[in-house]
């Protein structure tokens, strides 16, 4: 630090605590409004600098040490308080924050003794005009696409990586601002070896968990592609069965017109509607059974029935859908699909081992604004649940993800569990207004 008078320390704290806050701010999500926000990250400032000038007059050498990271650490709870997000996301946010905080800390300081033999105010100034330029760097090259890639740390950052990228900064920006030596062109070279390297680190987290993000956006994408063609599937068996019973209906329409006038001619009306029956039967064949209202999922869950059926699994539809759900289509059918197909999977590898009588019963209900889900059918006893979802080697590998991100969407609750050869499903969601 290059020392001054408390007028100065003032002047120097209110604008390292000033920019620390614009920073954070221009990177987060706050929890409250912005006339909310302001008032109270204006109260902090004005508390944060009012006892760092106390502990200035007091204690000049223990605040010049001590100051930069205390305040720092108290913004750092307080700005996990003021933040929207995860806690691992605050964490992120605040290690570029302070890193910010060093740049535009020593540059100042920097930019004095080399250039303007320790002038005070050049350090005061050159400050100010780093917060600007990193703020206007921020807002219109970085905003976005950390507000973008905050997603991904959100879902993938973990206590292991939170703890060695803090320690990591804190060591390396600690050792730049630790006072007490001297500046000569070694010292000089260390700090811009330090940015660097912390610098680096930061580009490397965001790279990182960026690849890693990705990488889950074309697993989900790839799982959506998977269950797409399922469905496709499912419907070209029932188009298939369709023509085909359509075509032998035709080819024979002229046998069953014959047949019917001869019962007629003969009196024999029992034996007519019996055949009647027989035949409405068999017209019947490939046509979606009427579950519910709602077409979508009518057809998908008609389309699983019949695969059930074809595997001698008996299945059991509650579902009470109106014709149109405030839920859109395409997530209901990610969600029913995925677990109806779940079900049948796990029917059938119980049948491969063993001769048992399997089923699969399904529950949908719209209760006031909530809809509920229940899917339950045989599973093997050995099915297992690891964090609370099962384990992709006993449902097939098949959207459990995919189940729990559109839950999530719509703030759903969900669990997973085995009853003792029973596996069951269940979830809440919120349905929109």
């Amino acid at each position: 630090m290059l020392g001054g008078s408390v007028f100065i320390a003032l002047t120097r704290f209110i604008i390292s605590i000033a920019g620390v806050i614009i920073f954070y701010v221009l990177i987060s999500t706050p929890r409250f409004d912005t006339k909310k926000t302001v008032l109270c990250y204006s109260c902090f400032a004005a508390i944060a600098s009012t006892v760092l000038c106390i502990w200035y007059i007091k204690d000049w050498s223990g605040c010049v040490r001590l100051g930069p990271l205390t305040t720092y650490v108290s913004f750092v709870v307080f700005a996990i308080f003021m933040s929207s997000g995860s806690l691992f996301l605050s964490i992120y946010k605040l290690a570029l924050d302070f890193y910010l905080l060093a740049l535009f800390m020593i540059g100042g300081i920097e930019i004095s003794i080399v250039f303007f033999d320790k002038n005070i105010w050049a350090d005061i100034i050159a400050r100010i005009m780093l917060i600007i330029i990193i703020s206007y760097f921020i807002n219109k090259y970085l905003k976005e696409p950390v507000k973008e890639f905050s997603i991904y740390v959100e879902e993938e950052l973990d206590w292991f990586s939170a703890v060695i990228m803090i320690m990591s900064l804190f060591f390396g920006i600690g050792y730049i601002l630790g006072p007490g030596l001297d500046h000569t062109p070694f010292r000089l070279f260390q700090i811009i070896m330090n940015l660097f390297l912390t610098g680096t680190l930061q580009i490397l987290i965001y790279r990182l968990y960026l690849h890693i993000g990705k990488e889950q956006e074309y697993q989900r994408e790839n799982q959506l592609m998977q269950m797409n063609h399922r469905l496709l599937e499912r419907q070209m068996e029932i188009l298939d069965e369709s023509v085909a019973s359509g075509r032998r209906i035709c080819h024979d329409i002229r046998h069953h017109n014959t047949v019917i006038a001869e019962f007629a001619q003969r009196g024999q009306y029992a034996e007519l509607l019996q055949y009647l029956k027989e035949y409405e039967k068999i017209t019947n064949i490939g046509v979606n059974k009427f579950i519910c209202a709602n077409t979508a999922v009518n057809n998908i869950l008609s389309a699983y029935t019949r695969k059930a059926e074809k595997e001698n699994i008996n299945v059991t539809i509650d579902a009470e859908l109106e014709r149109r759900f405030p839920i859109p289509n395409i997530d209901l059918v990610t969600i029913l699909s995925n677990a109806y197909e779940n079900a049948i999977y796990g029917c059938m590898e119980v049948l491969k081992n063993e001769e048992k009588e399997c089923f699969i019963n399904i529950l949908i209900k719209r209760k006031r604004n909530k809809l509920v889900i229940c899917c339950s059918n045989t599973c093997q006893i050995e099915t297992k649940i690891m964090h609370g979802q099962p384990k992709p080697e006993f449902t097939g590998g098949i959207g459990v993800s995919s189940i729990v991100k559109t839950a999530e969407k719509y703030g759903g609750e969900y669990d997973f569990k085995n009853d003792n050869g029973i596996f069951v499903f269940r979830l809440i969601m919120n349905i929109p207004q």
